[in-house]
């Protein structure tokens, strides 16, 4: 629904549209209220106030030292560009690539922290944003605005914001769930009508040798599960690869941090019903969407959905409630212990723990659960292993050797808890790409004595 269809509605007279608009500004005159030094909160991913954001950059010499949080942003970021460290600090839960070389090189920072902790530091008071940037759906006829295509990130800090400043776009889909804020609550309103950032899942640089490895993974990882198992996956190769071969299963269920286009097709087929699962029955419970028109048009007013904070999604108590639960995460590279490295490339930043954890954790304590780690046993050009005798100095570890279960690869499936070190260098070599298993082998009869 409109506002313009409300307001010659039931809710004409309603005291929430005269709020509504004696808050509308535009873009330009809102983002006054941003001082030097404030502490700014941004709702990240595909929902990005894009507009909002460029209002603020274009008062650049008004400002200094203005620091702004947010995971990944789908689009460009001015403020991370060469020559705005002195007005604006970007500290990035999550990289994405448009901020990976600013982290790098000192013109942003990276905050380690996991998925389901970056909201509570908002809720508790570690950080105090001054003003939220958020783009929310038009209200329906009661004045509740929902988060769209971004709840999970931004509801709570948002909310805890001393000013929050709202893009309301027609195009915004209103995800139902813990996912509405009213009118009320806005100090500042800036209507838009320009469509929403897509992230197609898509390898733009896959070889037909790298899709057929991501087909094996896929199958590989797709025998794991069981009917009425409840997924989680992410967006990208790996998982789209997962979901081909799904089809011929039964009951399955989601809650999961993210959602996507890869999982319409199994939900409008019956295969993800939800009717076996023990948390939130029938429901698919995400906090935030990466993907196209498809899943935003999806996701639009679907019952099926519950989008819910961070901080709920990907408790992994929570998680944990959910029977034959499924974590399929990825890495960068796994040492011979079962390390894994998922944020950087050795020193070098590259994205950041994410989810991970919180879904390892919260599959490893559900009733027949299965975390898994997938990955391609090889870099593109096989020039390096992705299965190495030591993690890249200066890497990271964001799932620690005792948390991991299975590892999947082309070649198969080394599962690792309960095992010893001898044994988990054996398992994990037996999938490891060929060219690399005699120097894998080599070193681990040195170090590990197998």
């Amino acid at each position: 629904m409109t506002l313009e269809e409300i307001k010659i509605g039931k809710s004409v007279n309603a005291p929430w549209v005269k709020r509504y608009n004696s808050r509308l500004v535009s873009a330009d005159e809102a983002v006054k209220i941003i001082k030097s030094k404030d502490k700014l909160i941004v709702q990240p991913g595909c929902a990005a106030p894009l507009e909002l954001i460029d209002a603020m950059v274009r008062r650049k010499d008004d400002l200094s030292d203005v620091e702004i949080y947010h995971i990944l942003v789908v689009g460009d970021i001015p403020y991370t560009k060469p020559g705005m460290e002195k007005h604006f600090k970007h500290k990035a839960f999550f990289i994405g690539g448009n901020s990976r070389s600013a982290v790098n090189e000192g013109r942003a920072e990276f905050i380690p922290i996991f998925l389901s902790e970056v909201t509570m530091l908002f809720k508790r008071g570690v950080i105090q944003a001054d003003v939220a940037l958020i783009q929310v759906s038009p209200p329906d006829e009661h004045g509740f605005c929902s988060y769209g295509i971004d709840v999970g990130n931004i509801k709570t800090p948002a909310e805890k914001a001393k000013c929050i400043i709202a893009q309301v776009n027609k195009n915004m889909p209103r995800a139902l769930g813990n996912s509405f804020i009213h009118v009320n609550k806005i100090d500042f309103i800036v209507e838009v009508d320009v469509p929403l950032k897509e992230l197609p899942q898509v390898d733009p640089d896959a070889t037909p040798e790298m899709i057929t490895v991501y087909d094996k993974i896929g199958q590989n990882v797709a025998g794991m599960i069981e009917d009425g198992s409840t997924l989680q996956m992410g967006i990208g190769a790996i998982p789209d690869a997962v979901l081909k071969y799904l089809h011929s299963k039964n009951d399955l269920g989601v809650h999961t941090e993210m959602f996507s286009d890869g999982l319409i097709s199994l939900i409008e087929e019956g295969v993800v019903n939800g009717e076996k699962k023990t948390l939130h029955y029938g429901k698919i419970i995400a906090g935030f969407v990466l993907g196209t028109k498809r899943a935003f048009d999806f996701i639009d007013n679907n019952p099926v959905f519950e989008f819910h904070p961070q901080e709920y999604v990907n408790d992994p108590y929570l998680i944990s409630k959910n029977d034959k639960m499924v974590a399929i995460n990825s890495a960068i590279e796994i040492d011979l212990t079962g390390q894994v490295c998922a944020d950087s490339i050795g020193t070098r930043f590259f994205s950041g723990i994410g989810g991970q954890v919180d879904f390892v954790r919260g599959a490893a304590h559900s009733e027949g659960g299965k975390p898994i780690i997938a990955l391609p046993s090889a870099t593109k050009d096989l020039k390096y292993s992705k299965i190495v005798p030591t993690l890249k100095p200066g890497a990271g570890v964001v799932t620690s050797r005792g948390d991991v279960h299975y590892v999947v690869t082309e070649y198969g499936v080394a599962y690792l808890f309960g095992k010893s070190i001898q044994e988990r260098v054996r398992a994990l070599i037996n999938i490891s790409h060929p060219a690399f298993r005699e120097e894998l082998t080599e070193f681990a009869k040195k170090t590990y004595h197998i």
